[in-house]
């Protein structure tokens, strides 16, 4: 059975075409982190190669080693993959090398199953130069051989890759949906789920990582109290922040651009207390403390702040200067009442 869960329009129409054969040879997968995409990209890789007479089983021998990342004919390309382990923790892109090398491996036959499928994670990570290499092998497709490539953000692919390629877009799930999944599904109890629910924006493997890792809460609980930290600080105090930052975005821009998010959702719960829709908030664990904050802060205020965060994180994907965004923002928070 398909393992992914909220995205039944992708399963429906990835499984009309598989028993009609009308198979695209590559699929562009879009969605924000831990929606679900390598789960349905595997998936697929499993219903291709699957053994028994409804694929994907998730029994047979052939699904049990994709799914444990050891069949022959399904690879993985990403920033971690290829080369030595040195190498690949160092890499910002996905290169050239690592796109010839799947060139020369799809020109071979499968060695243990039906198909092979390349699945390419972090598709926006392509150099321009593996990009080119890539959109030669999309326009001249070989027989048995499947490419599936998955990004949070399209636009930033070149348009003549995405046009080779058959579109899917994976939604977050309703919260609602989300809770219902992780409190039935995997008996995580109503109150945790109701936070993860709401904490993972509708990324139900968010909300797993985070069910059975107890760290990724205390570092959201961490930045929340940094968050505060620099609110109320001077402004010697947000430039030296701005400088930790800084330096981080340029080893890993996701930690990044991470911690804004959570900023944005902080700036936002305390829009919806100032209006009174306590309900919609995301952190419901920390509604006491919110409904306090609000208090020294006007609607103009924050919603003004909302509009800079926002723009900030757009900036720093559209690579901007980050320390130049980042002190841009720590000038504009606003200051607070003590009313």
């Amino acid at each position: 059975m398909w393992q992914v869960i909220g995205q039944s329009g992708a399963v429906s129409l990835l499984q009309r075409s598989l028993e009609k054969g009308t198979l695209s040879h590559a699929y562009l997968l879009v969605g924000p982190p831990h929606v679900g995409k390598m789960t349905l990209a595997l998936n697929l890789a499993q219903a291709l190669n699957c053994q028994a007479a409804e694929p994907p089983c998730g029994l047979c021998d052939s699904c049990q080693k994709i799914a444990s990342g050891k069949h022959a004919d399904v690879r993985i390309i990403g920033l971690n993959s290829g080369g030595n382990s040195t190498e690949a923790k160092s890499r910002t892109e996905i290169g050239i090398d690592q796109i010839r090398e799947m060139q020369h491996s799809s020109s071979l036959p499968p060695f243990e199953g039906k198909y092979k499928a390349f699945i390419i994670d972090g598709a926006e990570l392509l150099s321009n130069e593996a990009a080119n290499c890539l959109l030669k092998t999309l326009e001249e497709p070989v027989g048995g051989v499947i490419f599936i490539l998955l990004t949070i953000n399209d636009l930033i692919l070149p348009a003549t890759v995405v046009s080779r390629c058959q579109r899917l877009e994976l939604h977050p799930m309703a919260v609602s949906h989300v809770k219902a999944a992780l409190n039935e599904r995997w008996g995580i109890e109503p109150q945790k789920s109701e936070l993860l629910a709401r904490l993972c924006h509708g990324c139900l493997g968010w909300a797993l990582l985070a069910a059975a890792d107890d760290s990724l809460l205390q570092r959201r609980a961490e930045r929340i109290d940094r968050l505060l930290d620099i609110v109320d600080s001077d402004y010697e105090q947000r430039f030296n922040y701005v400088a930790q930052l800084a330096a981080q975005f340029s080893q890993s821009r996701d930690l990044v651009l991470e911690i804004l998010d959570l900023w944005l959702d902080w700036w936002r719960d305390l829009l919806l207390v100032k209006l009174g829709c306590n309900d919609a908030i995301t952190g419901i664990d920390l509604e006491a403390m919110l409904v306090d904050i609000a208090r020294g802060y006007n609607l103009a205020q924050i919603k003004a702040f909302i509009n800079s965060i926002q723009a900030a994180g757009e900036q720093l994907r559209q690579n901007a200067n980050p320390r130049l965004v980042l002190e841009v923002l720590m000038l504009s928070i606003p200051g607070r009442s003590s009313a």
